[in-house]
């Protein structure tokens, strides 16, 4: 009898130390699921954006299941960027079965490990993720760098896309001539990327919003000028992403980034929100040192270190389970080589206002060996609004000119349309609290016919920057 109440007591005072000392469960079986991460002998953060090498000694995909860790698919050289299907049951992922072949586009099925071949390139095609409709976008590596690319991901669609440029077969999606990386798909059908700003020219990780048959680019916000990469779409709406040493994020209610309060740390981005609201993040304490996935919950000081690998960097945590399907996109594009775009107040800037009075716009583009060629001109109204016809699915920027010809305001990057693309914006960098009155534009009172500025014009075929 005595040793039966010493047991309980010495129980209860386990319990009592537990408490008082802030024991807790296994942090892996406190996020609620399986996790899959990739793991590199050597990682080089935002390597993909000057169309480097993220893994130069290879990497390979690690199934953590009850705090252990398991290699995915051990058959192969290297894999790495995992992305769960919505069912939860299979898994796309960047693969070499040699270690001399490229980066390819492959799939497991999770509960027979079954490896099938999705995508064969003669370069690399890494960083995949599931679209609606049967489809996936990956990036593909060009001389350039990487390009975003969608393509069929094997499984017969519930759905026919409702015109052929988003599919069947590869569907080119973004166009400027410098590297662009996938980073999500949002719940809304488009695709979180990264690319440098200015996009085309610059060097600065920035984060751009494109719809999966490449039509309307645009940035995620245009408060420009810190590094921003990894984004990733939360339950809430919200993107968080890193900036290497802090977290930060996308609210709907703001025009710009909100700083999130977190443990000093260096981020590789790419975090992933378990069910209870914390988050997974790939961190380290300082250069140097090795990422590990820690668990962390937002308002927390301190992050809880889930799996660390030695001699590994451990990095793009996500959750082996089901998801929302994002919403599909009812693709518009016209069989056009060609886009119509048409501004209502090119006057409305975040950069404050113009210095003169706008008189025309002049569209610049990007010829096949990346010079810049002045394509010709076309009048802005006094309302601001003026309509024109460029050529599609090439590197395009604008810059309005005054009545003597001088250069008022300029776009410094590069975006594009897409051919069959018919497209309304607010102004120029006119950000999302701004928008014009709702009155007809009055170049439209004019005409519905729009400035043809598909052809470079024979008096204005030079290079943009000797004007």
């Amino acid at each position: 009898m005595k040793l039966g109440v010493r047991a309980l007591l010495f129980a209860l005072c386990g319990l009592v130390m537990a408490s008082m000392c802030g024991f807790s469960p296994d942090p892996a079986q406190k996020v609620g699921a399986d996790i899959i991460v990739t793991a590199a002998p050597v990682y080089v953060p935002r390597a993909e954006l000057r169309g480097a090498e993220r893994f130069p000694k290879g990497a390979q995909l690690l199934l953590v299941h009850d705090g252990k860790a398991e290699s995915l698919v051990p058959d192969f050289a290297a894999s790495a960027d995992a992305n769960v299907s919505f069912d939860g049951e299979m898994v796309l992922f960047a693969g070499k079965q040699k270690a001399e072949d490229p980066w390819q586009i492959w799939e497991v099925n999770l509960t027979d490990r079954k490896v099938r071949r999705v995508l064969t390139t003669a370069t690399d095609a890494e960083r995949p993720f599931y679209l609606p409709v049967g489809r996936m976008v990956y990036a593909l590596r060009t001389p350039q760098g990487f390009r975003v690319q969608s393509d069929d991901d094997g499984h017969p669609p519930r759905y026919q896309p409702m015109d052929p440029v988003a599919g069947p077969g590869p569907v080119q999606i973004s166009f400027t001539r410098s590297s662009a990386f996938p980073a999500d798909v949002m719940r809304d059908g488009r695709i979180l990327f990264e690319t440098g700003y200015p996009m085309g020219t610059g060097s600065i990780p920035e984060m751009y919003l494109v719809y999966p048959d490449g039509s309307g680019i645009e940035s995620y916000r245009c408060d420009h000028g810190l590094p921003r990469w990894g984004g990733e779409q939360l339950t809430s709406g919200d993107v968080v992403f890193t900036q290497g040493q802090a977290l930060a994020r996308f609210t709907s209610p703001l025009a710009h980034e909100e700083r999130v309060t977190a443990p000093q740390a260096e981020y590789a981005g790419a975090i992933a929100e378990t069910s209870s609201g914390a988050w997974l993040v790939s961190a380290r304490a300082a250069a140097g040192e090795r990422y590990s996935i820690r668990l962390w919950k937002p308002g927390a000081v301190a992050m809880e270190t889930v799996i660390a690998e030695k001699g590994e960097d451990l990095v793009e945590p996500v959750l082996v389970v089901p998801r929302t399907t994002p919403k599909r996109f009812p693709t518009a594009l016209h069989p056009w080589s060609y886009a119509n775009l048409l501004a209502l107040d090119a006057r409305l800037t975040r950069e404050g206002e113009l210095q003169g009075t706008p008189a025309t716009v002049r569209l610049e583009a990007q010829d096949a060996n990346g010079r810049t060629v002045v394509m010709g001109t076309a009048p802005v109204e006094k309302d601001g609004s003026f309509f024109v016809q460029v050529p599609g699915d090439t590197p395009i920027r604008f810059a309005l000119l005054d009545a003597h010809g001088t250069v008022l305001r300029q776009q410094h990057g590069w975006f594009w349309a897409r051919a069959g693309e018919q497209r309304i914006c607010v102004g120029c960098h006119t950000g999302p609290e701004r928008s014009s009155d709702n009155r007809l534009p009055e170049v439209l009172e004019h005409t519905t016919t729009p400035v043809d500025l598909t052809h470079a014009r024979a008096t204005d075929n030079a290079h943009a920057g000797s004007r």
